[in-house]
């Protein structure tokens, strides 16, 4: 008895410590959330002075003479657990913080971020988990947090790399830390509006309008709001009015010149901006018109950002961020008192505005180095329908790189208060407008309104406000129920049947009917490729379009997307005869596409060289990576790594052995599969019952190749293969095991990144468990699914696989040798992440148009977080910063000149007649150019070629000019 019960409580002991040693769930979180905001305390357990020298005291005990310290709050032991096990700081108290632990690049900076995300719930819902908690007196002492603000920046304004490469960051969180006895005026007007739009919806149109376009106009909007619904509002809703009439009032105050222009004499140190802000203080005032003072205030910005390091001072480098803070405030006052009488001064506000966004740190000085030219004012009469487009375009991208870069700083932290407080998701969304992005975005707005206009160019998006903004990537069309996914679309069961808008585009599509992205990712992702071949309708809009096409969520609709771009989405209900006659049997009759199966040689047994191999063996001995990759070694040899190819007749030999738990083979019950649901289907079963049927099947399949002995004379020969091709013995070479089947890269259909590649295997029991995962892979349900809607003989698909070793590179990506929706048929669309395994899995990469003279920035990079491959295997993930750029005039040159290499001697030396453009994957290690994939780049050309989508095209002369003084 004894004995059981000392046993029970060893094992009880045991799995607490197991379970301590866990993260908290979010359930507990969000328990423990509830618990703080009705707690007095909050999550504080007690004041207590802290002494310098390590000791704690009672309130009525200080610290001893000659003993520095501080009074505040000490934290409960639930709080200081969940900062310990999940990294969750909640309403930190910076006075008890470590400022080097407080700044911790580590971790992407996160706990700074979090102490901002905390001060915006705090704003937007009554003081959040400190509801109760802010009336606690004495747990924080405002002084001692703007001190430690003050000495918290002191150290790190010293250092130049920090601050360059973290910019927008440092400058944003200005807005939160106490340092100068400001606080963020203009969030604090969007959270009372808020608060009250949700105790008094009547007022949704008045806090619409506040966050949307505010303006001086808001103070008289709220106060005629207030006495026409006097009779309706309680005592609290008055008391909430008149807090956000004085907020307002605070917010539109004059600008103080005379405080700006004492606080830029005190600079103690020299430097250029330094006059030409006392030049500003002394000039202008605040009558000055806005289009005199927003052109003033953007060039003020950037000269402060580029020079601010040749402050030697910390104190001038804060000093002259918060002036940088102050004039942002009045450019945005200002902004919206700025209307353009002319297509003239509407292209100088963009331009300036634009400017802006550089010196505010929504973009990068680089990145706006290399799209200035194209925006800068014009000094002659009339532009070409062609430049217009050109401003409108790379303006439009100005706007979406500005919500990109706020997106990209704090999308993981938000992600992550997200799941355990739905109220975090507004801080993006705050953020972006609280800055120069909102009424850019609206000055863009009118210039793609009148753009659209001249262009003959009519998006017809149910009837949605600010339509420019959306615009087509593939063309195609489709009808389903449309699906707006606001949240991680990864969590989304995804039908072939419906259309969705995406915030971003998910990693791992299925099929679908239609799509539309937020963030679109990149052109040359395997979505968008896949999208692109096969016909499916795919658009890019913005924050705004996703939340009005809200409204219309589970409705049937129509979705079209021209060949220029043009977007209809409409109610089914809605459809023309000509829309309707799309979707009749005679014309929606798919053509599927056959996997030829005729050359295969099964018979093969043997492991390959990849240098034995060439593109004529593509579909015959192995799939079209290995073989092509083999022909680029052949071209191309210092630029391409060894390779093992382990070919179709293995992986066909060993679907012959006894599959376990049956009393058949692998390839038998794989058959029979294939058999039984050809005999549901001619017995009139539904075809989602045998999709059912066959997804199941395709698991216990999955399940049984997984737990595969692989035969030992193929173990063997891989072993020896190793030594042979690789110079190391199995097991001190990494390396990618990459699924090659033959159904990819057909020339309809290209199958990218349907099936398996391992990255970065070491040990050789995880390269056998691999090589059985990839095969296992074409029978994973997305991989089925589109191989089942596209293919007349899905069944005849066979794996084989490119052993390669792993070459660490610093960037790495996408080139397709021709311009994809931008430039022509000789140009390059070319898209880059720093990492391995770039561009292809959707990364917000760095994208250009690369002719054989130029090279425009499309996107720049806005991932926040990059991989690299270690030797020991695996892969290692790092943060990164944007002040850079990826690549570099060295790779764009490596870059021409492989491209005009692959477009001569590829057809050439394969004798074949493909005309088209290719699609390679590369990455640069030491500026050294790696080739790891080519495919034939595959374009859906009936969606290309369709009469209803060339109709729905706008017909546009693009020379045609147009006067500067067109009146708006």
């Amino acid at each position: 008895m004894h004995l059981i019960l000392r046993y029970s409580l060893t094992l009880l002991l045991f799995t607490g410590l197991q379970a301590t040693a866990q993260e908290y769930s979010t359930a507990t979180i969000k328990n423990t959330i509830q618990e703080f905001k009705n707690d007095a305390r909050g999550p504080y357990l007690r004041i207590r002075w802290f002494c310098e020298d390590g000791t704690m005291r009672e309130p009525k005990d200080p610290c001893p003479e000659g003993v520095d310290g501080v009074q505040h709050a000490s934290y409960k032991e639930i709080t200081k657990s969940i900062a310990d096990k999940n990294q969750l700081y909640f309403a930190e108290i910076l006075a008890a913080a470590n400022p080097k632990k407080f700044w911790d690049a580590a971790n992407n900076n996160s706990r700074i971020k979090q102490y901002q995300i905390n001060k915006y719930l705090q704003s937007v819902d009554d003081g959040w988990i400190l509801q109760r908690a802010q009336y606690y007196r004495g747990a924080i002492q405002s002084e001692d947090e703007e001190a430690w603000g003050i000495d918290f920046y002191k150290d790190l304004l010293k250092q130049d790399n920090i601050l360059e490469s973290n910019y927008y960051l440092i400058r944003q969180s200005l807005k939160d830390i106490p340092h100068a006895g400001d606080d963020n005026i203009a969030q604090r007007m969007r959270s009372e509006s808020k608060v009250i739009a949700e105790l008094f919806p009547k007022f949704m149109d008045a806090r619409v309008k506040i966050h949307g376009q505010p303006d001086v106009s808001d103070i008289a909007l709220v106060q005629q709001f207030q006495q026409k619904y006097q009779d309706e509002l309680s005592p609290k809703l008055n008391t909430e009015f008149d807090n956000l009439l004085v907020t307002l009032n605070e917010y539109y105050a004059p600008i103080n010149l005379q405080g700006l222009k004492n606080k830029v004499a005190s600079l103690k140190s020299d430097a250029a901006v330094k006059e030409q802000l006392l030049n500003f203080t002394t000039t202008i005032n605040n009558d000055t018109p806005a289009s005199v003072v927003i052109p003033a205030i953007s060039d003020l910005l950037c000269n402060i950002r580029t020079q601010i390091t040749q402050l030697q001072k910390p104190t001038d480098r804060l000093a002259i961020l918060d002036i940088s803070l102050k004039l942002e405030e009045m450019l945005l006052k200002k902004a919206a008192s700025w209307e353009p009488k002319d297509l003239r001064e509407l292209l100088d506000k963009v331009y300036h505005l634009s400017y802006a966004t550089a010196g505010t740190g929504l973009t990068e000085v680089w990145e706006w180095e290399q799209i200035a030219a194209t925006l800068a004012p014009i000094k002659y009469t009339n532009v070409s329908l062609d430049e217009l487009n050109s401003m409108l375009t790379t303006s439009r991208n100005v706007v979406q790189w500005s919500a990109a870069m706020v997106k990209a700083t704090y999308d993981a932290d938000v992600e992550k208060y997200t799941e355990f407080e739905a109220l975090s998701a507004g801080f993006i969304d705050d953020r972006v407008r609280s800055s120069v992005a909102l009424p850019l975005g609206k000055a863009v707005s009118e210039l793609g309104d009148l753009v659209s206009e001249k262009l003959n160019l009519e998006n017809k998006v149910m009837r949605i406000s600010n339509q420019s903004a959306i615009h087509g990537l593939n063309p195609g069309y489709a009808m389903g129920e449309l699906v707006v996914v606001p949240g991680n679309p990864d969590a989304v069961e995804v039908s072939s049947n419906k259309i969705y808008v995406f915030k971003r585009p998910p990693s791992d599509l299925k099929p679908v009917a239609g799509i539309a992205t937020v963030d679109e990712g990149n052109l040359v992702s395997h979505v968008q490729l896949l999208a692109r071949n096969l016909g499916i309708p795919n658009a890019a809009l913005i924050d705004s379009n996703l939340e009005a096409l809200q409204e219309f969520n589970g409705k049937e609709v129509f979705y079209a997307v021209s060949n220029k771009g043009t977007v209809i989405l409409k109610l089914a209900e809605d459809m023309s005869k000509e829309e309707k006659q799309l979707f009749s049997q005679e014309e929606r009759k798919q053509t599927k596409i056959a996997v030829p199966i005729e050359k295969i040689r099964l018979d093969l047994k043997n492991i390959l060289n990849m240098r034995d191999i060439d593109a004529s063996a593509s579909g015959k001995l192995a799939g079209p990576k290995a073989a092509n990759l083999g022909q680029l070694k052949k071209m191309f040899p210092e630029h391409v790594v060894e390779g093992l190819v382990i070919p179709f007749g293995i992986f066909r030999d060993h679907m012959d052995l006894p599959m376990p738990g049956q009393s058949l083979s692998y390839w038998q019950f794989l058959t029979d599969m294939f058999a039984s649901a050809d005999k549901m289907r001619k017995a009139g079963t539904s075809t989602g019952q045998i999709e059912a049927f066959q997804l199941n099947k395709l698991a216990t399949l999955r399940a049984a190749i997984a737990e595969m002995k692989l035969k030992p004379a193929f173990v063997s020969e891989l072993r020896a293969s190793f030594i042979t091709n690789f110079d190391k013995p199995i097991g001190q070479t990494p390396v990618f095991l990459r699924s090659d089947t033959n159904m990819e890269d057909l020339k309809e259909f290209t199958g990218a990144g349907l099936n398996l590649t391992l990255f970065n295997v070491v040990e050789e029991q995880k390269i056998l468990e691999g090589i059985k995962s990839v095969w296992a892979s074409p029978y994973t349900e997305r991989s089925f699914k589109w191989r089942q809607v596209y293919l007349s003989n899905p069944e005849n698909v066979f794996p084989s696989i490119l052993v390669i070793p792993s070459v660490d590179v610093e960037y790495s990506g996408v080139m397709i040798t021709k311009g994809i929706n931008e430039g022509t048929d000789e140009d390059l669309t070319v898209a880059f992440s720093r990492g391995a395994g770039g561009a292809v899995d959707g990364q917000a990469a760095e994208t250009r148009l690369v002719s054989s003279t130029s090279d425009l920035l499309l996107a720049p990079a806005r991932q926040p977080d990059y991989i690299r491959l270690p030797a020991t295997g695996g892969t290692k993930k790092y943060s990164t910063s944007f002040e850079k750029s990826i690549i570099n005039q060295k790779n764009i040159e490596s870059l021409r000149e492989v491209a005009k290499e692959i477009r001569e001697k590829i057809p050439q030396q394969t004798d074949t007649d493909y005309e088209g453009a290719y699609d390679v994957e590369l990455g640069f290690q030491d500026d050294k150019l790696w080739l790891f994939q080519i495919r034939p780049f595959v374009e859906n050309k009936n969606a290309l070629s369709n009469g209803y989508l060339d109709s729905i095209s706008p017909k546009t002369n693009l020379e045609e000019y147009i006067d500067l003084d067109t009146k708006l």
